[in-house]
């Protein structure tokens, strides 16, 4: 029997850790420092063990992998740089769903040099956006354009946000005010977040507002693709809402002083959202993903497109988020235990899943299984770079 450390019990990580324990092979552990988390998952799943442990503490990272065969990076983007560096340093393979600010190629020598092989940014966006725009554009023979709206949504829409944090609200906040990068005409250039707002059409859910984010991640040194773009996915409105906070200085990270007391505004407004932006007991999230390359084959102008539209599943009351980005992660993990992809050591990224057919059969076949069901589809159509954006509407700085 395999041992798999799950480092981090959110809503993510407890989905990862719930789906890895159906297999009788694997001991599956869940570390997390909240009591009140760990209670939850023992009693969600009695195959899933737990460990108390504070994961800020390199000491307790290292002790509580000592024994893996595999471990999984759950915890927050700000924490999942450090974490991951230690379980390299354990020399243990794993998988990672961590937004981290830092670029985890700084740790590629590292791994090289422990022989660890490992994946990261595997969730869903980042992860299967990475996957399915690398195959579109490998199904190219010329890729000229890659763009990807992405955006997890409450099905039921409330005032003033209409907006649910169904991961990390640090990082959701996070996306807001880090600069976008894209790539235009091959070179990587900036935007700031929550800028550029376009209204986008769904079929199953309506309109929806698109606007900067950064989230190519990468992509924009991984693929020869001369014009690049991720956008996020809200429903209308969100990102004006947003942008006011933040331009008031309610993200900020600097210290102000108030009533004798320093605090940062940006640790008022999670506190604030903590109940702002829960989802209601009961209530469903979405999951809503384009994935396009335009480009040519056979000479002609030619569209390659994946589509996605989860929903909450009642049954398991486990949201599409954790769904759409924790199963990803958790096949990963099969994929390296099973030897189903073949990798080297060193620090990987999900775009490599896309360049071995079988590998990436075996990731559509298990998510199918588990109902997250990405729709293909091929068009010959006469798009170029500078036309393929929707009408942009009015945006107010």
């Amino acid at each position: 029997m395999k041992t798999v450390m799950v480092l981090g019990g959110g809503l993510v990580g407890a989905t990862i850790a719930r789906d890895l324990a159906t297999d009788d092979d694997l001991h599956v552990t869940v570390v997390d420092l909240s009591p009140d988390t760990l209670a939850r998952i023992a009693a969600q799943d009695g195959r899933v063990g737990t460990i108390k442990a504070d994961l800020r503490d390199t000491g307790q990272v290292r002790s509580v992998v000592r024994d893996a065969d595999l471990v999984v990076g759950a915890v927050p983007g700000w924490l999942g740089f450090s974490v991951l560096r230690e379980v390299i340093r354990a020399r243990k393979p794993f998988v990672d769903i961590c937004f981290m600010p830092e670029d985890p190629r700084a740790l590629q020598a590292d791994a090289v040099a422990a022989g660890v092989v490992g994946i990261v940014d595997i969730g869903v966006a980042p992860g299967m956006s990475n996957v399915l725009a690398a195959r579109a554009a490998a199904d190219l023979d010329m890729a000229e354009v890659i763009r990807i709206l992405v955006g997890g949504l409450p099905q039921i829409r409330r005032q003033p946000y209409e907006y649910a944090a169904v991961f990390s609200p640090a990082d959701v906040l996070e996306e807001y005010t880090r600069e976008a990068r894209f790539v235009e005409a091959g070179q990587v250039v900036t935007r700031p977040a929550l800028s550029d707002v376009e209204w986008i059409e769904f079929d199953g859910v309506g309109t929806l507002e698109a606007f900067n984010t950064d989230g190519l991640r990468s992509l924009m040194w991984s693929l020869d693709v001369p014009f690049m773009k991720e956008k996020t996915l809200r429903y209308p409105g969100h990102a004006d809402r947003m942008r006011v906070l933040r331009d008031s200085g309610f993200l900020s990270k600097q210290a102000i002083r108030v009533g004798g007391v320093d605090v940062r505004p940006i640790d008022l407004t999670l506190a604030l959202f903590a109940n702002a932006w829960k989802l209601p007991d009961g209530e469903g999230d979405i999951t809503v993903m384009r994935v396009e390359a335009f480009g040519t084959r056979d000479g002609q102008p030619a569209r390659e497109a994946y589509e996605l539209l989860d929903r909450y599943d009642p049954h398991t009351r486990t949201t599409s988020m954790a769904r759409t980005t924790g199963y990803p992660c958790a096949i990963a993990a099969r994929m390296l235990l099973e030897g189903v992809v073949d990798l080297g050591p060193g620090v990987h990224f999900p775009e490599a899943v896309a360049k071995d057919k079988n590998a990436l059969a075996f990731l559509f076949g298990e998510l199918r299984m588990r109902g997250v069901e990405f729709h293909h589809r091929t068009d010959l159509v006469d798009v170029r770079p500078h036309s393929i954006a929707p009408r942009r509407l009015p945006t107010v700085h």
